[in-house]
């Protein structure tokens, strides 16, 4: 369980209910964009909006992958290859088919991330496996997978001229779960935007670096 610092309350932890949600709200915005927009740059990003979903799909795998090894390693991450189709491109190991459109390209980002989905659904939340901003747990994979969703579409919103905003209590739940240390009081979307450094908050200027905390909460 997570705790609100600004009430006291306790909040349910991140599910994988919680990234089948995430990623259908996204694919379900992102049906509507304009197929002309895929290639322009997605929000403040260096990266168009097509490999842009083509990383929120490799980091879908990547979480995935790291729960899947009978022992997981707790000192370095699963060692999947990484490759850029551009130097100014982000690094990756899934692509998709240019010749299958956008439709194809959600679709990649569905069975993406329906595998993050399965893969938290059947771990033992005992399991623990790496990652770089700390050892994580089921759980933490699954706000991982959240908040890249959240976020990103966000990115794909600002670049592909649609509206964007996600659940507030989804927000609440990986804020606490990945962001403890968070400002407390102001709107959970727009919280989550300042503390991944794309947008401004009341009281806090906009981030210019920033990390979650993904190990355990408890």
């Amino acid at each position: 369980m997570s705790r609100s610092v600004e009430t006291g309350s306790v909040l349910s932890p991140v599910t994988a209910d919680d990234v089948d949600l995430a990623v259908r709200l996204a694919v379900g915005i992102l049906r509507d964009a304009p197929p002309a927009g895929w290639g322009g740059k997605a929000g403040s990003l260096e990266w168009d909006c097509w490999e842009t979903v083509e990383h929120l799909a490799g980091d879908f795998l990547f979480y995935a992958v790291q729960l899947g090894p009978q022992s997981p390693p707790l000192d370095t991450h699963v060692p999947f290859a990484l490759r850029q189709k551009r130097p100014e491109g982000p690094p990756n190991f899934i692509f998709a088919e240019h010749d299958a459109g956008p439709a194809g390209l959600l679709q990649v980002l569905e069975a993406s991330g329906a595998l993050l989905v399965a893969m938290v659904r059947t771990t033992p939340q005992r399991v623990r496996a790496y990652h770089a901003s700390g050892v994580s747990d089921p759980e933490g994979f699954a706000a991982m997978g959240v908040v890249e969703t959240l976020v990103h579409t966000h990115d794909l919103a600002e670049g592909l001229g649609l509206a964007w905003t996600p659940p507030s209590d989804l927000c609440s739940r990986v804020l606490a779960r990945l962001f403890p240390e968070a400002p407390q009081g102001a709107d959970p979307w727009l919280t989550l935007l300042w503390a991944t450094g794309r947008a401004e908050l009341p009281g806090h200027p906009r981030l210019t670096t920033w990390r979650w905390d993904s190990t355990p909460r408890s």
